[in-house]
């Protein structure tokens, strides 16, 4: 094999290592991003149940009373 052959090889293989580490890294990055995207739905959703858990006996109460108020 002559040097110019052999050099572009070796460079060849540089490039090809090269991209491999970004396309890990990317895949890397694509999975920390599902995470975290997932966590903050999850974040909101639990939220929203929380706050209609903790409202919900003051709901109650204003329902009651309008309830009460409406001629039936």
């Amino acid at each position: 094999m002559d040097p110019e052959s052999k050099k572009l090889l070796e460079e060849s293989l540089t490039l090809a290592k090269d991209n491999n580490n970004m396309l890990h890294s990317m895949r890397r990055s694509m999975r920390m991003q599902r995470a975290m995207t997932a966590f903050y739905w999850l974040f909101i959703i639990g939220s929203a149940v929380g706050a209609y858990y903790f409202i919900q006996p003051y709901l109650d109460t204003v329902l009651d009373m309008y309830s009460s108020i409406l001629p039936g």
